[in-house]
């Protein structure tokens, strides 16, 4: 092991990288890692009334802040109650009294924090040279209760005072202290908070270093530090490390209610003007440190890397629990000159953000100093505290936003933060280098540093920890998956044995069951089984047993095999054969901020399309990567009207939108590329075709990028306005009578659907039309685009767009390519095919044809693949009555989850009897 040489007098040596390589937590509403991550993806809030298994408010509740033996709260973060066998731990049932629920739990949590790193029960490892060091602050919450208990001696002199009788005393007595735990040989042990620890390291035989170390509410990030320190010395190879509390007794509300640091309102809103205090939570979260050249030289998955932890103390202040600016500032900068980088390469901060005013504001500020400091007045960096989710979680709450981060790190995800609706002045957008992050967003990587997010924690007694968290580039990890969505998945050779493979699924399961289970029916299903029944359950949404009884009742009813799906997402299909597969990729007027955000958040697939295409847009920003076309599709969060219009208008920018949809498109088609969807044809509305011919193979993803941008930039001229475009519920020949009735200078630019026609022109005769249509009662919409594509007004753009095909090479398609200017299939002739694709600029979009020809070819399903469902809905008006599926990847257009559209179309697919790869959903579910 390399081995630091000593610092001189004010300089640091730069600490040795750490490896987050296991993790395990219990926070309010996540029963483990998985759960805790999804909620905090998906904004699940923590935060309950307080439980009957705790106290009961209406005993102490008052809403004056100064009542005697009072607080001034109603609600918390608490755990679920959680089942715990004694046994397996070699204790005694008869003993669970005695021990305090923070080492019986901690238990729990240490052996799975340890089985996600690989090791415990799954992987031998060196026991003797693997150390236990957590945060606990103060005593347990056993104490409050055996020492109540002690208190008989005061009661019975109270009692005696009022008069009572001395049997009477004696009975109130016994019953005031059955009330309490009472006393026993194990008490003293179950009550100690260093035991925390020790029990760890007895029941798992860990022969390192076993200690606790209390450092108020960053007790765990002191934890971390410590553990740090063990692990630079040289004298353990791993350390279980973190922080546990689950100390949400009256005790602690009334301290913290006491110090007015509790919300009246309920919430804590980190870095909100409406804040009025924090929430206090409970929970318990553990992580598992090596040496990172121990970790990469071990074959461990990394979650993040520890490059620094920076330290400090308040000093003197002006009150023992009054935060510092200067001593937080402190702790940053060593943390920074430990880890050897410079707040401009720092994504994401996962602040202390407890929710008291004073608090966030000292924090804020000492933030914005530290990051503002010889930097460009920007603002790059996303800003969150978890405890808006799970409240103030004390000696686990520093460990609790370093899982956060770790997490977020490892799945490339900026992680939102929740009840943040009116930001404080000094993080108020474009105002600092600071953003509040209120919803996730993929987090793309940047080619000057790798992603980096930091931590901070601050403890009663002016202690402060900072630290310093970066992705390891090595690690490539498969789907985010989280369990929320299932395929359940059924096929036999008849209809009675699809019947009783179906009726054989219980239907009282748990959704844990149901996780558990549905992987095997959809390993079992075969497409070629001539009867297919797919259904897609959510947790929380339709009760899957009704989902199911209803597919029995209406299989066991039917007399006909005629194909059928509900809304709620169940398909049934008994076709032999489902046809050809045609993939549709929409164009401008389709985008919308944000769009397939669930999908980038978790399917790399995605998040590379994006990667690659913003790395060309950079180049072509003059290699500025702050110019990047991700940023315009996911912007940082919009607190105002004015800001979402802004952010619109920037996307309806064609130099941005066809980029950006071509981006997101192409990476929702490698997603369905991942579960085994193959078409048989493509083709694109518009723009829309360069990405068809891409996925065909005739050019490479790289040029789609870049062609994609040159086609944005040429039809949009050199700022200019150049009309815009009017869908017209009518036929092709009732809007050219009308054009010329009209004496209207627009041309037909999109015949979409038997009764759809485009118009396209300038804007002042789109007005026009708009007021004459109105007039006839012909429904009409102005369409989402910034220039009148498919006219003369874009003629400008031909030239050079021709020009630069010229040095495009296209190679041979794998799958046929329809073309919108003939309808027909692209020529396999290089020269041509290039032709086809520059005259397309001004040709109109036959794109009624297209679909007839693509059907004449024999192609029965259509799969929308990009943002929005428009093309879905012109395939039906174009086929009718005739046999076809028509189906769009973003049913919902951002309304819904995108997991669950995408469970649908796969759902849907599967029952026509395509070949789709359902077992590789949840293929790669959390080790």
């Amino acid at each position: 092991m390399k081995r630091n040489k000593p610092a001189t007098k004010g300089e640091q040596n730069p600490q040795i990288p750490l490896a987050i390589i296991g993790m395990g937590c219990l926070f309010p509403k996540a029963e483990g890692l998985g759960a805790y991550w999804a909620n905090i993806k998906n904004r699940v809030d923590g935060i309950t009334d307080i439980p009957k298994t705790h106290w009961d408010p209406d005993d102490y509740y008052d809403h004056d802040l100064a009542a005697k033996d009072r607080t001034c709260a109603r609600r918390g973060g608490f755990l679920s109650p959680v089942e715990f066998n004694p046994l397996e731990f070699g204790i005694s049932p008869r003993d669970i009294e005695a021990i305090d629920t923070t080492q019986l739990l901690g238990l729990l949590i240490a052996r799975d924090a340890l089985e996600d790193a690989g090791y415990g029960r799954k992987r031998e490892f060196d026991k003797s040279r693997t150390s236990v060091i957590l945060g606990v602050t103060g005593a347990l919450e056993l104490v409050i209760s055996l020492g109540a208990r002690l208190g008989h001696p005061l009661w019975r002199h109270a009692l005696k005072q009022a008069g009572i009788d001395e049997a009477t005393t004696e009975d109130v007595v016994e019953r005031l202290g059955d009330s309490y735990v009472g006393w026993q040989e194990n008490s003293f042990p179950g009550l100690l908070g260093n035991v925390v620890a020790g029990r760890i390291a007895n029941q798992l035989d860990l022969g390192g270093t076993n200690c606790v170390v209390d450092a108020a509410c960053a007790s765990s990030l002191s934890a971390l530090h410590l553990a740090s320190l063990e692990l630079a010395a040289g004298r353990s190879d791993m350390v279980v490390t973190g922080g546990l509390d689950t100390f949400n007794d009256i005790f602690m509300y009334t301290c913290f209610s006491k110090t007015f640091a509790l919300s009246q309102t309920g919430d804590a809103r980190p870095f909100d003007q409406d804040t009025d205090g924090t929430i206090l939570g409970e929970g318990i979260g553990l992580v598992v440190l090596k040496r990172l050249e121990d970790a990469r030289r071990d074959g461990d998955r990394i979650y993040a890397v520890i490059r620094g932890l920076g330290t400090s103390s308040d000093g003197k202040g002006n009150a023992i629990y009054t935060p510092s600016r200067e001593g937080q500032i402190t702790a940053m900068q060593r943390a920074y000159g430990l880890a050897g980088v410079t707040p401009d390469t720092i994504d994401l901060v996962e602040a202390h953000g407890t929710g008291t005013r004073v608090g966030d504001q000292i924090e804020t500020k000492a933030l914005v100093d530290v990051y503002r400091s010889g930097h460009s007045e920007k603002t790059w960096c996303a800003l969150g505290s978890v405890k808006s989710q799970i409240g103030h979680t004390k000696a686990a709450a520093g460990v609790a936003a370093v899982i956060k981060a770790a997490m977020a790190l490892y799945h490339k995800v900026l992680p939102p933060t929740i009840k943040v609706t009116r930001p404080f002045e000094e993080v108020a957008p474009g105002k600092s280098p600071f953003y509040l992050n209120i919803e996730k967003r993929p987090w793309l990587p940047r080619p000057e540093h790798p992603r980096r997010a930091v931590v901070s924690s601050f403890g009663f007694g002016g202690s402060n920890f900072h630290c310093v968290l970066e992705e390891d580039e090595s690690q490539k990890p498969g789907v985010d998956w989280d369990n929320d969505v299932q395929i359940l998945a059924f096929s036999a050779n008849n209809k009675d044995a699809l019947l009783a493979a179906i009726e054989k699924w219980p239907l009282d399961l748990t959704w844990e069951e149901i996780v558990s289970k549905t992987g095997i029916t959809r390993s079992a299903f075969d497409p070629e089984h001539g009867f297919r029944l797919v259904l897609v359950i959510e947790k929380g949404g339709t009760d899957p047993a009704a989902s199911i009884r209803h597919a029995i009742s209406r299989l066991s009813g039917q007399d006909e095999d005629t194909p059928w799906h509900t809304p709620d997402g169940v398909y049934f299909d008994s076709q032999a054969s489902p046809g050809k597969l045609g993939v549709l990729f929409p164009g401008q007027g389709a985008q919308y901020v944000g769009m397939h955000r669930d999908l980038a958040c978790q399917f790399p697939q995605m998040q590379n399309a994006l990667t690659e295409a913003d790395t060309v847009f950079s180049e072509h920003g003059k290699g500025n990567s702050d110019w990047r076309l991700s940023d315009h599709i996911y912007p940082h969060p919009e607190f105002s009207d004015n800001e979402r219009r802004q952010n619109e208008e920037t996307l309806r920018d064609t130099r941005v939108a066809q980029p950006a949809i071509g981006a997101v498109s192409l990476g929702l088609f490698r997603i369905l590329e991942h579960f085994g969807v193959a078409p048989d044809a493509v083709a694109g509305h518009s723009f829309g075709e360069l990405v068809a011919l891409c996925v065909s193979g005739r050019y490479q993803t790289t040029i789609l990028h870049s062609l994609s941008i040159l086609r944005g930039t040429l039809m949009a001229g050199n700022g200019d306005r150049h009309g815009s475009m009017l869908a017209a519920q009518a036929t092709v020949e009732d809007v050219f009578r009308l054009l010329e009735a009209s004496g209207l200078d627009l041309v037909i630019a999109n015949k979409n659907a038997p009764e759809q026609t485009v118009v396209s022109g300038p804007a002042h005769e789109i007005e026009r039309a708009a007021g004459i249509l109105g007039e006839k009662g012909v429904r009409h919409k102005r369409l989402n685009v910034s220039a009148a594509f498919h006219s003369r007004l874009v003629s400008q753009a031909l030239a050079p767009f021709r020009k630069a095909l010229e040095d495009i090479p296209f190679t041979t398609a794998s799958i046929p390519v329809y073309a919108n200017s003939t309808a027909k299939e692209y020529p396999r002739d290089g020269a041509q095919a290039r032709e086809a694709l520059a005259s397309q600029l001004v040709s109109p979009v036959e794109f009624v044809q297209e679909i007839e020809n693509m059907y004449e070819a024999g192609v029965r399903a259509f799969v929308e693949v990009g943002p929005g469902r428009t093309l879905t809905g012109l395939v039906a008006s174009i086929l009718g009555d005739r046999r076809h599926t028509a189906l769009a990847v973003d049913a919902s257009r951002g309304k819904r989850s995108g997991i669950i559209d995408l469970a649908r179309v796969l759902a849907h697919l599967a029952s026509l009897g395509f070949a789709i790869q359902l077992d590789k959903w949840e293929d790669a579910v959390r080790q």
